[in-house]
């Protein structure tokens, strides 16, 4: 049976090409593969990548689309990148990670959530790359990115996600943000489209901060409204307990869009070797009713936010050297951030969960990552 999932190599054929057809050695579409191929197999900057090219045989390079025997050399792939339309490769992209999410649809009691947050590209800012800080849009249970939007400089990402969501399919899923991106406009904008939120909220929203305060400070009194789920864990040197409790108090009292329940979550973390101790206390929003999520959804919510931290940021900074890229001219940053993100997200929807050993095995066995994003050795 025909899978209902489009190869990524027919995406990225889509991908207009921006050279004058005049002295063209290489397509586009081969070009774009074979980064991302190369990406896969752990290569981290368009150098390495084009080096990387040259250790595999005329099977594998006719396997990408190229004509010639050579794959692409390291000044190819900067011009090429540097002239790419970032927002059509983040729109191309972007729209075969949702046509995936769509196709692999959760169980019917499973939420689907999305994360939003942001990420600065620190070698690149620090070279005085432009828009350097990009939005990123992550499934939670597939591990995709599914939107990357750049912020311009001096400006912040709240505008820039009212643009996301415009062009994000929201109706049916639930959107999860940190404090800084709690704000009025964009929960009217989710509720709007469909969908639901799951908000921190922190100092730059006093007045609701305030009254959710209110609420907890006095939980004997409105107990009736509150409902409680807690989780203790153990592991990497410490151990980590979390206590979620959920209350109804503020609907119709409070004029905060689509707002069903507030949430009180606790935070403490014992150190097992010092016996240092952390006691954190967090606020949030919610405009799922507790008749569609109890604290215990609520807390898996709120923790599989940080996912996009740890699958994604996490992944780029470290397993990619994301943060040492000195790659800052024309679209050169963004492009190779996308391209980051597809790969991870590729391993992570095969199941992969060390991504550092992923890249080692698809190095030592190539045609399975082109085998990934759609190509196939001709017999």
């Amino acid at each position: 049976m025909e899978s209902p999932i489009r190869p990524l190599v027919a995406s990225l054929h889509e991908i207009p090409d921006p050279r004058h057809p005049q002295g063209r050695r290489h397509s586009l579409t081969a070009i774009l593969a074979f980064m991302c191929v190369a990406m896969l197999c752990g290569d981290r900057s368009y150098s390495a990548i084009a080096d990387w090219g040259r250790c595999y045989g005329e099977q594998l390079v006719r396997a990408w689309g190229f004509t010639r025997n050579r794959t692409p050399c390291a000044a190819t792939l900067y011009h090429v990148m540097r002239q790419l339309d970032r927002n059509l490769v983040e729109a191309t992209l972007g729209e075969w990670a949702q046509s995936v999410l769509t196709a692999l649809p959760p169980t019917p009691d499973e939420p689907e959530a999305i994360a939003i947050d942001g990420k600065t590209l620190r070698g690149s800012h620090q070279q005085g790359a432009p828009a350097a800080h990009l939005l990123s849009v992550l499934s939670h249970r597939l591990g995709l990115t599914l939107w990357q939007q750049a912020v311009a400089h001096k400006t912040n990402e709240i505008p820039v996600l009212e643009e996301v969501l415009r062009g994000l399919v929201v109706a049916g899923r639930v959107i999860t943000v940190d404090a800084l991106l709690t704000q009025r406009a964009i929960a009217q904008r989710i509720v709007e489209g469909g969908g639901d939120y799951v908000m921190i909220v922190k100092g730059n929203q006093p007045q609701l901060q305030q009254d959710i305060q209110l609420v907890f400070q006095e939980p004997t009194a409105l107990a009736e409204t509150m409902t409680t789920s807690e989780t203790v864990d153990s592991g990497h040197g410490r151990i980590e307990q979390r206590r979620l409790t959920a209350s109804t108090a503020l609907v119709g009292y409070s004029d905060w869009p689509g707002l069903a329940q507030v949430v009180h979550i606790e935070r403490h973390v014992t150190i097992k070797t010092s016996g240092a101790q952390r006691h954190d206390v967090v606020y949030g929003v919610t405009s799922l009713g507790p008749e569609r999520a109890g604290p215990e959804q609520l807390l898996g919510l709120v923790r599989q936010h940080w996912q996009i931290e740890n699958k994604s940021h996490w992944v780029r900074d470290v397993t990619c050297d994301e943060d040492r890229s000195q790659g800052r001219c024309g679209s050169i940053p963004q492009v190779m951030a996308a391209f980051r993100n597809t790969a991870i997200g590729l391993m992570r929807w095969t199941g992969e969960t060390n991504i550092a050993a992923a890249c080692r095995r698809f190095a030592a066995q190539p045609w399975s990552a082109l085998a990934l994003i759609g190509i196939v050795p001709e017999n």
